[in-house]
């Protein structure tokens, strides 16, 4: 007699990964996620709302108007861009409190004391502040020069400034605000460093670091570029219990991302939507001008302009939104493919997943996944890794029994 293994359903096996998590934990992902998706639209409100309180306050073209020169653009600028760019981000801080400290606090993605995630924001506005007077003193510098063509040199310097940001976040930024630590030595540094070397990247910078002070989410991400490229594990993960299985398929994620340059994809991608962001900016500004009453504005390359170009940018980045969520999501969806093919853990990185789903909601319709998420849904990614188990599943052996059977005897003899 020969037995063989059932056929792996990977549908059910998907459903039962999924219904690990109660129907309520479901219900309170989904209204997160949702709930998430209006921020967009009232962030973008709150900005242009700030943006004319800015221009309402006449602050900005009284200080461009004091330190601005025949000879010395460049000085209005210095004074001007710092001034709107704390100011803007002053005028925000409530929605911010609520956006992202008093709802992740509500839904139990963050259990951070408000004072902490203050003095955070303080740090994050001054290194912002910072990072945006580098940028838009390339800006006006192009569109006083170019002022036909400063878009599309916009656009270049943009990208340039993000491939410089990525290589110097994990050296200067980040250690900011958490302390990395190698990943100790047993297992799971064992496991990461085998899988690191045979997949070319580097085995000497894995750490762990205390993600936990900002956020109970799952999570691991790798950043930097070139010499400065890293694996960073919160400890967030082993705080659920991650295994050796969850690991290696988190961890090779995060590996998919650094074989395949995500990040440079990235940065080029960026650089064409900032291009055309830009030129757009460069035709509406007159509008939106008129719309905020922007009195004493003289034009896109005057930095009292800067809440104008601010409100012109947010509600461009609003309607990117479709198109910067696919690019993140198909890069995303890249990186669970390469771990499965060169980790082979579906299992371990749909243990994983399935608890990233408490801000994530895990089945989101079709036009919303679209849209809104910059990462595949959890049930599409969960369902991608059971294909995949079930098309390299190696068949069970038949078994042959060989025992001998007695032959039938008719009845009554």
């Amino acid at each position: 007699m020969a037995t063989g293994s059932t056929t792996f359903d990977a549908a059910a096996e998907t459903a039962r990964y999924l219904a690990t998590l109660p129907p309520e934990a479901h219900a309170k992902a989904t209204a997160y996620t949702q709930g998430g998706h209006w921020l967009l639209l009232w962030g973008t409100l709150v900005a242009i709302l700030v943006s004319w309180l800015i221009v309402k306050s006449g602050l900005l073209v009284r200080l461009r108007s004091r330190f601005r020169s025949p000879h010395s653009a460049w000085l209005a600028v210095l004074v001007v861009v710092p001034v709107g760019v704390l100011l803007d981000s002053l005028l925000s801080l409530p929605w911010t409190v609520y956006a992202s400290w008093f709802r992740e606090t509500k839904y139990g993605l963050s259990s951070q004391p408000l004072p902490e995630w203050l003095g955070e924001w303080g740090l994050q506005m001054l290194i912002g502040t910072v990072m945006s007077l580098v940028l838009f003193s390339v800006l006006y510098a192009l569109m006083r020069r170019a002022p036909r063509r400063w878009w599309l040199w916009g656009g270049l310097a943009t990208s340039l400034f993000v491939v410089i940001a990525i290589v110097i976040s994990p050296v200067l930024i980040e250690p900011l605000f958490n302390t990395y630590t190698p990943a100790p030595a047993g297992p799971v540094r064992d496991a990461v460093v085998e899988m690191a070397r045979a997949n070319n990247v580097p085995s000497d910078k894995i750490f762990i670091y205390d993600g936990s002070k900002q956020s109970n989410r799952y999570t691991a991400n790798v950043s930097g570029l070139f010499g400065s490229a890293r694996i960073a594990m919160s400890d967030t993960m082993f705080k659920q219990d991650a295994d050796l299985a969850e690991v290696r398929g988190v961890v090779g994620h995060e590996m998919g991302h650094y074989a395949h340059t995500h990040s440079l994809w990235m940065a080029g991608v960026l650089s064409l939507l900032a291009m055309i962001g830009f030129f757009l900016v460069d035709r509406l500004f007159p509008v939106a001008t008129r719309l905020l009453r922007a009195r004493g504005v003289e034009g896109i390359s005057d930095p009292a302009g800067l809440p104008v170009l601010t409100a012109v940018l947010s509600v461009l980045a609003l309607l990117a939104t479709p198109a910067t969520s696919t690019l993140i999501r198909t890069m995303e969806a890249d990186a669970d493919n390469f771990s499965l093919q060169r980790v082979n853990e579906p299992d371990g990185l749909a243990k994983a997943l399935v608890k990233t789903i408490e801000y994530r909601a895990a089945t989101p319709g079709k036009l919303e996944e679209i849209i809104f998420y910059d990462h595949p849904s959890v049930g599409w990614r969960v369902r991608n890794a059971m294909d995949w188990k079930a098309a390299h599943l190696k068949p069970e052996p038949v078994m042959i029994d060989l025992t001998p059977v007695e032959p039938a005897t008719p009845e009554g003899k």
